[in-house]
């Protein structure tokens, strides 16, 4: 593990690789607007697991030796246990204090990657990874949030194996196709889930056109697409500026909040904004990667 010279990612990685969060910031306008209601297990599986076995029928390509297993455990890190947990705390949480706490990712994975393979960052990639919470705080909690100490450890849960699977998969440093990297993740982290899916979720009793319409937005558009192109960035980008680029998230989603549901915009979500686009960009300065 070494050093990698201070600079700057290159700006058309990052931007290629900004536009996966910022699709992912749809998922709650679409998921509210076009699916039907109380079913978050079943369209996390319905997002990932047929999308994930249509490309690797197109992909053709099967991993091999050692890579079975890494990419079961990637799939069960990345997308599996994290839209679980997610399920759980979202449950259990209000939006803004569920995304505040996932919001410590970029935090977790600086801290992992200093801690698992000696990758040292700079002040300012510290200070980016806790202002950027402290932005996303600003920019979707609301004075009326509760606390729900198991929803709070479900979300910081996800966060934390949302940022090992990061760290992990700029460490191993796959050779696979991104395409087939991506399918074989998607499909181990939707077996996991479906009998989740299955246990606890009543079935969906009908499809209307907006649930179609949802539905493969969300599994062509929000997964297969965006997952390929978070992981693609990650072969060109240091992991925690990757996770950085994350916090893009809930800025669109408070956005389309605002412009699509009518939803009110006060100073400090503006401020909260601010202060996380601020932090997303600090944290594309480097000083250290995972080789």
């Amino acid at each position: 593990m070494h050093p990698v010279p201070n600079k700057l990612p290159s700006l058309r990685d990052t931007l290629l690789t900004a536009i996966a969060p910022c699709i992912w910031g749809s998922t709650y306008v679409v998921t509210t607007e076009l699916l039907p209601p109380d079913r978050p297990l079943i369209a996390a599986v319905a997002r990932v697991l047929p999308v994930g076995i249509i490309m690797i029928a197109m992909a053709r390509h099967a991993p091999k030796g050692h890579w079975w297993w890494r990419l079961a455990v990637l799939g069960l890190l990345n997308v599996g246990i994290f839209q679980a947990l997610l399920f759980v705390s979202a449950y259990r949480l209000p939006g803004g204090v569920a995304a505040t706490v996932i919001a410590t990712q970029p935090l977790a994975v600086v801290i992992l990657s200093r801690t698992l393979f000696n990758v040292r960052h700079t002040k300012l990639a510290w200070l980016a990874a806790a202002f950027g919470v402290i932005g996303v705080g600003f920019l979707v909690l609301t004075p009326s949030a509760r606390l729900d100490t198991f929803g709070v450890i479900a979300a910081l849960a996800g966060a934390i194996c949302m940022a090992l699977g990061t760290v992990l998969t700029k460490h191993w440093n796959s050779h696979l196709p991104v395409a087939s990297f991506t399918a074989w993740q998607l499909v181990f982290g939707g077996l996991f889930l479906l009998p989740l899916a299955m246990m606890l979720e009543e079935p969906v009793p009908s499809l209307t056109l907006d649930n179609m319409i949802g539905y493969l937005y969300l599994g062509i558009v929000g997964t297969a697409f965006t997952y390929a192109l978070w992981f693609w960035g990650l072969r060109r980008l240091p992991a925690s500026a990757v996770s950085m680029l994350g916090l893009l998230s809930p800025i669109v989603a408070t956005a389309l909040g605002y412009l699509v549901l009518r939803q009110s915009l006060s100073m400090i979500q503006m401020l909260g904004a601010l202060l996380v686009l601020a932090s997303v960009w600090a944290g594309q300065r480097r000083s250290a990667g995972v080789a």
